[in-house]
Parts: structure tokens; C-alpha cells; sequence
């Protein structure tokens, strides 16, 4: 503490960070097309620096507030001990370096397990939007080629048991200079809740907005980065697109404003790709024909939604749904199943946390019998000496709870941004297991609960207690 290592190893955490993060770095590399990864795991020392500062400014912390708390603790503890609270307070001061220990131990495997659950959480998330923008939707109606379907027909397909919404995009080719690249033109005010379109792959704003500035002016256009660059747009740029006119069959010019980069959209290619605003783009070229139904089944049997499709629709239509992706998304890497590691890790978390708690707490009651048969013999009642034990067992699950959760919010926000090359696409926001980290407290206060009411500190007699110590 003197030294100030924890401070120390902080800073060498938040330097590594910063150097791991900048300039579009990625500590795990995954070219699209090269069936190698390549990782840097240097940048791994971050979250190892951090993990370890944590635990021992958390060590500082809980020394300092024991040492120095008496009259706060006193009045925390006074519901419990009566008028014991100001010598179980003063109890609890002595024994700081113990109670020490057990909160640190405690922090840490709370913080292993809570930002191993979030991490796993946040790769299923991405995993599941890759496999949805690698499909379109939970499940996805595609006309024949050459056949002319309207946006009329999505009244149909949303008639079917199981569906929630059916979304028409439109999907024609356009020539940006010498270029033909694909075009899809959408609904704004509904495409965002139909499928998985997350802020990360609209990187100029999020979806919502970028959808809304579609809404509001109907010639913009949104284009992949790689056009951008090429072309060197700036917003409110005017892009003359060259598209097929359905009355006349010849390519037409039509005027476009330049409003944003979309990176991925559902169905669209991974290469250079166009969004537009499906009624002025139906508008322009004298068609609305859609190119893919897009409907949202509310994540629910998709299997059986899209087999009452394919006997709805016949041969005129392909119908997929997302079951038959999940395990062939594009990533190489989001393509792992981790189902059976993660349960393990998320099963061993638990067990460690409560662990940690219940074990390291009973080991310190066993410690100080003779204080605690002392005070009996002084006069302290049954019930005032269980306070006291408990009080012991709240400083722990509070301190230790508390530190550990704040410990995991930086490990969990340092190892989604460092492993950003693992998610496909990059998350808007870390996903919250709120289930797994509900169980994980009860699991950690049930083993504190039952060390703390373990009998025999408090129950036999104070002469008895101290014959065997």
C-alpha cells in the first residue's frame, strides 16, 4: 500500500488499454476470405493489469474504511447486535485485515464470473446478429427470379400463425460511375424493428437516426465505406446513380444525396452496397418490387413459421429461416460453438464466487471462537451474538459484492472493446445476463448465510466453548 502498486498496476492497465484501442487496432485479426486468424495477446496484459489493480485498491479501500468507519459500521450493525453495536463496530476494526481478505477474495471471483457471464452474453448476442443479417430475419421470404412481387403480398405472408411483422426490402443494381453495386430500398419507420440492425454497422450515426434522416428526405442514400473514400463524399453530397427504369428497360440517371456509411445490412453483400428509401426509390423507377420478405417471428419457432410459408408460397418463393445460418454465419469465428465451454466456465464461475464467500467467512469464525464465547461469558445474549456473526457476514457480502461488481464493469468493458475482432458485427452494447448474475448473488449469499449461521460459534454454552479452545 505504500508503495502505491495498486495505483501502479491502474495506470499500466489504462496505458495498455489506450495503446491496444487506438488507431482502429484489433487484438484479434480475421481477414474475410483467409481461413487463419492471427492474435496480438499482448493486449490481453490490460485486462490481467486491471484485474489485479482492482483487487488491491479494493484491498486499500476496505482497510481504510474499516480502520477508519467505526461510528458508520456502529449504526449498520445495530439492528442486528443491540447494544453490542459499538464493540462488535470496534470488532470489526481490529479484524479488518481478515475481513480484508475475504472481501478481496469474494470481489474477485464475483468480478471473474460476472465479466465472463457478460462476455459469453455479448458473443451469443453478436453471433445471433451476424446469423441475422447473414438471413435477413428470423425468417425470410425470397421471390423467384424474374417474377415481380408487390409490396402488397406481405398482407399475406403476415397472415400465417407465428408471425409478428413482415418487412418488404427492396433489392435492385445501380451503377455508381463505372461501378454496379447492389441497391436496397427500405421502409424507415419499420425496418429497424422487423430485424437485427444494430448501431455498429451504421457507424455515422445510430440506426434510428440514420433511418429517420432517410424518413425525413427521401433522396439520400446511405453508402459503404469503401465507396465514401473512393469517391471522397461529404454529407448532403450530391450521387447520381444509374438504375434500370421498369417502364422503359433503359438505365436512367437519378439524383441521390449522400447521408451516411452503412457497413452491413441484412441480405446485402459484405463489399460495397447502397440503402435507399424504398417509396422514393419505387417512385423513380416505376416499380415497387420487392427483392426479400424480411419477417419477425419474435425470435419463436422459426422452424415451424417457415414451413407454413414454404406450403403458403409453393415453388414461387425460397423461404429460410435463421436455424438454418446460426451455424454458418460468416464469420470463421462466430461460427465456433462455444455452447458446452461456456456453460463450464459459467458453472465454475458460480461455484468459485460462492466459495470464495461462504469458505473464507466460516474460516474467519472459526478463528475468533474464543472472542466470541468471551463475550458470552461477559454477558452477551444468543441473539446479540448471532448479530454479531452476521453483521460480520453483511460487511463481507456488501464490500465484496460492491467491489466486485465494479471491478467487472471495467474488466467487461475492456475485453469487449479489446477482442472487438471476435464480434461480427462489433456490439452497439454489452449484453447483461441478467438471469446467470441473479443466481450468481443468491448462490454467493445462500454460502455467506449458511457459514454465518453455522451453530456452533453461537449456540454452546461459553464454558463448554472455552474448555475446548
Amino acid at each position: 500500500m505504500r508503495a502505491g502498486v495498486d495505483l501502479i498496476l491502474l495506470a499500466g492497465a489504462v496505458g495498455v488499454f489506450i495503446a491496444s484501442s487506438r488507431n482502429k487496432y484489433t487484438l484479434v485479426l480475421a481477414p474475410e476470405g483467409v481461413p487463419t486468424i492471427s492474435v496480438s495477446y499482448w493486449a490481453f496484459l490490460g485486462p490481467a493489469l486491471l484485474w489485479l489493480g482492482g483487487a488491491l485498491l479494493l484491498w486499500r479501500l476496505a482497510i481504510m474504511a474499516l480502520a477508519h468507519g467505526r461510528r458508520p459500521l456502529a449504526r449498520l450493525i445495530a439492528p442486528l447486535t443491540g447494544r453490542l453495536a459499538q464493540p462488535g463496530a470496534a470488532a470489526l476494526t481490529r479484524q479488518r485485515h481478515l475481513l480484508a481478505r475475504s472481501i478481496v477474495l469474494l470481489a474477485l471471483a464475483v468480478s471473474f464470473a460476472v465479466s465472463t457471464a457478460v462476455f459469453n452474453a455479448t458473443y451469443r448476442q453478436q453471433a445471433e446478429a451476424d446469423a441475422q443479417l447473414s438471413n435477413g430475419a428470423d425468417v425470410t421470404v425470397t421471390p423467384a427470379p424474374g417474377t415481380h412481387t408487390s409490396s402488397r403480398e406481405a398482407a399475406v405472408l403476415a397472415a400465417t400463425p407465428g408471425v409478428r411483422q413482415v418487412e418488404p426490402l427492396q433489392h435492385r443494381f445501380a451503377y455508381v460511375g463505372a461501378d454496379l453495386q447492389d441497391l436496397y430500398g427500405v421502409q424507415p419507420a419499420t425496418i429497424t424493428s422487423a430485424t437485427a440492425l444494430q448501431d455498429a454497422v451504421l457507424p455515422g450515426g445510430s440506426a434510428a437516426q440514420l433511418m429517420n434522416v432517410l424518413a425525413a428526405n427521401p433522396d439520400a442514400v446511405l453508402v459503404s465505406a469503401e465507396t465514401v473514400a473512393g469517391l471522397q463524399l461529404s454529407p448532403g453530397d450530391l450521387l447520381n446513380l444509374r438504375i434500370q427504369d421498369d417502364t422503359t428497360k433503359k438505365m436512367r440517371t437519378i439524383p441521390f444525396h449522400y447521408a451516411g456509411i452503412v457497413n452491413e445490412f441484412p441480405t446485402a453483400p459484405r463489399d460495397s452496397f447502397l440503402v435507399a428509401n424504398a417509396d422514393y426509390l419505387a417512385q423513380q423507377t416505376g416499380s415497387d418490387a420487392v427483392g426479400a420478405f424480411l419477417i419477425d417471428t419474435g425470435g419463436r419457432n422459426q422452424p415451424a413459421v417457415a414451413a407454413a410459408l414454404r406450403h403458403k408460397v409453393g415453388t414461387q418463393a425460397t423461404v429460410t429461416d435463421i436455424s438454418q445460418v446460426r451455424a454458418e454465419v460468416g464469420s470463421s469465428l462466430t461460427s465456433v460453438n462455444l455452447a458446452g465451454l461456456t456453460r463450464l466456465e459459467l458453472t465454475f464461475a458460480v461455484l468459485l464466487a460462492a466459495a470464495a464467500g461462504g469458505l473464507v467467512l466460516a474460516a474467519g469464525l472459526a478463528e475468533r471462537r474464543r472472542s466470541l464465547a468471551i463475550i458470552s461469558v461477559l454477558g452477551g445474549r444468543r441473539r446479540q451474538l448471532r448479530g454479531l456473526v452476521l453483521s460480520e457476514a453483511a460487511v463481507v457480502t456488501i464490500g465484496g459484492l460492491a467491489g466486485g461488481a465494479l471491478v467487472a464493469w471495467g474488466l467487461s468493458v475492456m475485453l469487449v472493446k479489446v477482442l472487438t475482432g471476435v464480434f461480427d458485427p462489433p456490439p452497439s452494447v454489452i449484453a447483461v445476463p441478467v438471469g446467470y448474475l441473479g443466481l450468481a448473488v443468491f448462490a454467493v449469499v445462500a454460502a455467506l448465510t449458511a457459514a454465518a449461521r453455522r451453530r456452533p460459534y453461537v449456540d454452546q454454552t461459553a464454558v463448554e466453548e472455552l474448555r475446548e479452545l
